[in-house]
């Protein structure tokens, strides 16, 4: 256990037991004991293999490289449709951490198997990602504007298109587009 750790454990009411008992299934895998991003995280020979953390209607054990991992139980979900590598597992109480803890443990064994392996996540490349017809159509009318968006990073350029992607209808989609492309012109990524 890593006292600087100890406080995130403390400050939440609503999921204190269920986090002390994610808590000590992980640590009783081996893994060093960090806090990154606010939030606890276990790393083996420092490269980062689950996280502990809490929304409102559920907390969960966060696979870094989820997606190289065997899901035959089936309980590792993606966090949302566009995520890649992360894989989560959700719990609402302390039973069922208590009922997957062997589940659970051979998921972190397998973690640490995968890093020791030196495995890496595909990434699907920014070519592969849609471009929305209104933020194509600027990038056709106007050259500034295209010839600044491909000197963007990969992973801006995938921001932005994901970020105009989302909304159904055709005019918020502009909206967005048309709010962003000074930030594109001055080189800026979506939340910089």
């Amino acid at each position: 256990m890593n006292p600087k750790v100890d406080f995130y454990f403390s400050k939440t009411e609503k999921w204190q037991k269920e986090l002390e008992k994610l808590r000590m299934i992980v640590l009783d895998c081996g893994l060093n004991e960090e806090l990154k991003w606010g939030t606890p995280c276990y790393t083996f020979q420092k490269s980062n293999i689950v996280l502990i953390h809490v929304f409102k209607e559920y907390c969960a054990l966060l696979f870094f490289k989820g997606a190289l991992l065997n899901n035959a139980s089936g309980i590792l979900i993606r966090q949302s449709e566009n995520t890649q590598a992360t894989r989560q597992i959700r719990f609402t109480n302390v039973q069922e951490i208590a009922e997957h803890e062997a589940t659970l443990k051979a998921y972190i064994y397998e973690a640490i198997e995968v890093e020791k392996a030196g495995l890496k996540v595909e990434f699907k490349k920014t070519a592969e990602f849609g471009v929305p017809e209104e933020f194509q159509k600027k990038l056709d009318e106007i050259p500034a504007i295209k010839t600044a968006f491909e000197a963007l990073t990969p992973g801006r350029q995938r921001a932005y298109l994901l970020h105009f992607s989302q909304p159904k209808q055709s005019k918020t989609r502009e909206s967005r587009v048309e709010k962003y492309i000074p930030q594109i012109l001055i080189g800026k990524g979506l939340n910089d």
